[in-house]
């Protein structure tokens, strides 16, 4: 039974806006780095690893996003409980770790408590994904045993 209610119908226009948005942020990246880098008095030394940072950070958050809405159709086409989607948060359980050890590396090269906040936050998402994805693989089997049941 699918509920398509207010929440899960504004969940899917902020993935949407979200995915595109950044499609458009990460393709105008190398171009607004440097009027960037004036206004805040960057030289080129920490602009390009700076701007190479961002522009990983942005793909694995799109990757993230796109993971979401191959689990948004599953989701409306009325069965979310399937390997699709357990793989799909595996996925962003990796993303996710791999964001944290981007902003690691970043904690190490130039010092901000910002990023550790950062580094925290990816990495707790990291582990709820996979607990969630561990709870996802339960529920498929136990859905595939109900589905052989007669």
């Amino acid at each position: 039974m699918i509920q398509n209610s207010f929440v899960h119908r504004l969940s899917r226009v902020v993935v949407e806006v979200m995915f595109y948005g950044g499609i458009l942020c990460c393709l105008t990246l190398p171009w607004a780095m440097p009027l960037l880098g004036e206004l805040m008095n960057y030289g080129v030394e920490i602009l390009r690893p700076l701007t190479f940072m961002l522009l990983l950070l942005g793909l694995c958050a799109l990757y993230i996003l796109w993971q979401l809405k191959a689990m948004f159709r599953t989701l409306v086409g009325g069965d979310p409980f399937v390997a699709a989607n357990v793989s799909s948060l595996r996925k962003c359980a990796l993303a996710s770790f791999i964001i944290a050890g981007i902003f690691f590396v970043k904690e190490i090269l130039w010092f901000n408590l910002l990023t550790a906040t950062y580094i925290i936050i990816f990495a707790l998402l990291g582990l709820f994904c996979l607990t969630l994805k561990d709870l996802f693989k339960q529920a498929v089997a136990y859905k595939e045993e109900n589905d052989w049941t007669v």
